[in-house]
């Protein structure tokens, strides 16, 4: 009889791991969906520096806003990545630049020694202060704001505000197609495993970087140019 009863504690002990670990996927997958602050108080918990962990760089958290001057702060130059990878998901958040002002917004970045810069693998956003920029980037539409940055652009809808402005951006990445967003309005959109978005990277400058493009999730990267940028309200959510 003693058998029996350590039998079906066995058992039912069995039965309520189950359950908890269903109940653990469900809540979970309930996550899945929500918005999720990736800028908090006036810290960097979240972000490191690319290929450099936690060193002091020149970011820094101000009043609600993610200020990078390389010119006035101390610490290391370098792009700032999340600790965490995504792979699909809506990001948004707000952007500003001073006067003649460049930056990025990069996605699916593999941090790795083999890789000297967020660019060489992860697809860029452009941030740009259209009308002051260098003459070069004024000549190239693919170089404008919101354009996937030397590749693509739906050129028409890179209508950044101002400098010194808040533009909001907006990042989907679903099931393979990524998508940009500017002030709303499209800015570009591939599905970036096809032949034809392989053809656009075989087309341009890009293509000096043969892992661009090649992975399908990695960190986020905020790039610190030679100009100051500022970002606020960054907050993402992860997709089914």
């Amino acid at each position: 009889m003693r058998i029996v009863f350590n039998i079906l504690l066995v058992l039912a002990l069995a039965s309520c791991v189950q359950s908890e670990q269903k109940q653990a996927a469900i809540s979970q997958d309930s996550k899945a969906g929500e918005w999720v602050d990736l800028l908090h108080s006036d810290s960097l918990t979240g972000w490191h520096l690319y290929n450099a962990g936690n060193m002091a760089s020149k970011w820094k958290v101000q009043q609600g806003e993610l200020i990078c001057d390389p010119h006035k702060s101390d610490g290391i130059f370098g792009d700032l990545i999340t600790d965490k990878e995504y792979q699909d998901f809506e990001l948004d958040l707000e952007w500003k630049v001073n006067k003649g002002g460049n930056s990025g917004i990069l996605i699916n970045v593999k941090e790795d020694s083999a890789y000297a810069a967020t660019f060489a693998t992860g697809l860029e956003m452009q941030l740009l202060d259209n009308q002051f920029a260098e003459p070069r980037h004024q000549r190239d539409s693919t170089h404008w704001a919101g354009c996937l940055y030397s590749v693509d652009c739906n050129a028409k809808n890179s209508l950044p505000l101002p400098y010194g402005q808040w533009n909001k951006a907006r990042i989907v990445q679903h099931n393979g197609k990524v998508s940009f967003w500017l002030n709303e309005k499209l800015t570009f959109e591939r599905e970036i495993d096809s032949p034809t978005f392989q053809e656009l990277v075989n087309n341009s400058p890009i293509t000096a970087y043969p892992d661009f493009g090649k992975y399908a999730s990695g960190r986020i990267a905020l790039q610190n140019h030679t100009d100051s940028v500022s970002f606020r309200n960054i907050r993402i959510k992860e997709l089914l």
